[in-house]
């Protein structure tokens, strides 16, 4: 038996290994009896194109993420390195999501969607996994929209793609890596 305040190398060779792993930052909304929730997640990844299906890792120890699988569907996000604050207010616990400075919307069909994100898909969860400490999630776009979606050359120099690397939000972009202000991290 495994004593618990040992430091099993396994564990920390996946930790260090993943912190040091770049991940593309999503933020995931959906509409529940009690509300609007929110979660920032860095674990989205593409399944298949046709049918549009994305996966992701939901950890079982989050309210938020119990209640967004309860919802049954959600519309998922793609903020851009000038989203970080929003990334951010998604990522901190407690906070107000959606408060009355924060601009967001319903979807006819109840989902809530943050307004200043331009990438973004409404999506129905399909199929779930329990695992020990998470719930692996595929689910299925129904709608959403992409701008840049119809050119693939166009990618302002001002939209770097935000990602999670190192504990620390950073964005990517045509001009290289941006750094994270300090107040970035998660």
């Amino acid at each position: 038996m495994k004593d618990h305040l040992m430091t099993d190398p396994l564990s920390d060779a996946f930790r260090s290994a993943f912190r040091h792993h770049p991940a593309g930052v999503a933020i995931l909304t959906a509409n529940t009896p009690d509300g609007p929730v929110a979660l920032t997640v860095s674990s989205l990844f593409s399944i298949s194109a046709e049918p549009p299906l994305v996966g992701m890792s939901l950890s079982r120890h989050s309210r938020v993420a119990e209640a967004l699988l309860a919802a049954g569907s959600m519309v998922i996000h793609f903020p851009r390195y000038e989203d970080i604050d929003l990334a951010t207010l998604c990522a901190t616990p407690g906070a107000d999501r959606f408060g009355p400075d924060i601009d967001w919307e319903s979807l006819p069909t109840g989902e809530p969607r943050y307004r200043r994100i331009g990438t973004w898909f409404r999506a129905e969860i399909h199929k779930t996994m329990p695992l020990d400490g998470a719930t692996v999630v595929a689910a299925e776009l129904r709608e959403g929209i992409c701008p840049t979606c119809n050119d693939r050359h166009s990618h302002p120099a001002t939209s770097d793609t935000l990602v999670y690397l190192d504990r620390s939000w950073r964005g990517l972009g045509p001009k290289g890596p941006t750094e994270p202000p300090e107040e970035g991290r998660f």
